[in-house]
């Protein structure tokens, strides 16, 4: 039991610097002063920083990405289907994230945007060998959302997609105090999400003149 706490300790610290400071931002001495713990602890639980970082993204990756994939095998399963359909599979499994913390969706979307801006590219290579179906089904999707959309376009597409959701996610708070304080509109965080699925699903079927 007390080897599960210190486990789940580190994890809990881990996973606030993380989100909060960046991955290449955040020591394994600022976490261990954090979690109340020794070096070796993290070595002996984790056997690495990248293994630790991979574990505290993985409770999320692990609730989410299935939920999302059988999202997306049922709409493959359509006789048509649409970008808003694409990314309306996503909401369902983030909110489900809130089983992991009440804030779970902003948590996870900042450690997956600290992932791509911090240039972890083991992490990259983890999420594809660990969830490589469920990124084959989203393209599938997207494929026959936007056909004949060229591959370096949908990459750049993606990239933008993700730079507003984390965005959004990460500002949450602010956006939804300005919502209530200058338009009297009161919004949860799915509220917030499922309004900015139409920017989204636009700016992925653009035109590209």
């Amino acid at each position: 039991m007390a080897q599960h706490n210190t486990k789940q300790k580190i994890l809990d610290a881990a996973e606030v610097l993380f989100a909060g400071q960046g991955f290449n931002d955040t020591s394994l001495r600022q976490i261990t002063s954090a979690a109340d713990v020794n070096l070796a602890s993290v070595n002996y639980h984790f056997g690495s920083r990248k293994d630790l970082i991979k574990a505290v993204m993985d409770r999320y990756l692990g609730l989410f990405m299935p939920e999302v994939n059988l999202a997306l095998i049922q709409l493959l399963a359509q006789p048509e289907i649409n970008v808003k359909q694409v990314f309306e599979c996503f909401v369902g499994p983030l909110m489900g994230l809130k089983r992991v913390r009440r804030r779970g969706p902003e948590i996870f979307l900042q450690l997956l945007g600290g992932g791509y801006m911090d240039n972890q590219g083991f992490l990259r290579w983890f999420i594809v060998n660990h969830y490589g179906e469920v990124l084959t089904n989203f393209s599938r999707c997207i494929r026959r959302a936007v056909p004949g959309l060229p591959s370096a376009e949908l990459f750049w597409r993606l990239h933008f997609t993700l730079g507003t959701v984390v965005f959004t996610m990460a500002s949450s708070d602010a956006l939804r105090d300005i919502a209530r304080n200058d338009f009297n509109e009161d919004i949860d965080v799915e509220g917030l999400v499922r309004k900015v699925i139409p920017y989204l699903a636009g700016g992925m079927e653009a035109r590209n003149d």
